[in-house]
């Protein structure tokens, strides 16, 4: 991997801005270059945000990123907006306890991951952008596991009753991006 760009998009509330940050850490505590570049608009207030995230082994051109190698979705309005926006050949990664489509397109990778149903069994609803970072991490490698884990129990250390839980859903994202990795290296 010599670049990687990932969007984060949902509404505020759903942890969109932390998953890119948690990205964001992980990377540079493997000494990539990183960028992080936020995006709330009017949206901030519970409407749909998100997050542009590049990570990469050389240089930064440039932050600014139109199509993204890979897109996590939230929310039924962020695969409206985003859907199309992802890099043939990329990944789009959709939060199926939300949102009930599928996208058209032949040229990249969808992943359904249900987040929201995962976070809520394993005691945190609140966890379900964990869930989606650990299958972003599991289908792409765009960081280590160890880094991301690392990431976490450092800055969400605070928050020592979802500890447990936080580590438990990625966990369970990255098994479901890694399983799906390895279906499409098989095909």
């Amino acid at each position: 991997m010599s670049q990687y760009e990932v969007t984060f998009a949902g509404f505020g509330g759903q942890g969109i801005m932390t998953a890119g940050q948690l990205l964001s850490y992980a990377g540079i505590s493997e000494d990539k270059q990183v960028v992080w570049i936020p995006s709330y608009g009017p949206e901030m207030r519970g409407g749909t945000a998100y997050c542009t995230v590049v990570v990469s082994d050389t240089r930064i051109g440039s932050p600014i990123i139109s199509n993204p190698r890979c897109i996590c979705v939230f929310n039924r309005p962020s695969f409206d907006k985003f859907e199309s926006r992802v890099k043939e050949g990329g990944l789009l990664i959709v939060n199926s306890s939300l949102i009930n489509s599928t996208s058209d397109r032949t040229d990249i990778t969808t992943l359904h991951v249900p987040a929201n149903e995962i976070a809520t069994k394993a005691g945190n609803p609140k966890s379900s952008n964990i869930v989606i970072l650990g299958a972003l991490i599991g289908a792409s490698g765009v960081v280590k596991y160890d880094s991301i884990q690392q990431t976490i129990e450092k800055k969400l250390g605070h928050k020592k009753d979802a500890m447990a839980t936080n580590l438990n859903v990625l966990k369970q994202g990255f098994e479901l991006g890694r399983k799906s990795l390895e279906k499409k290296t098989k095909a």
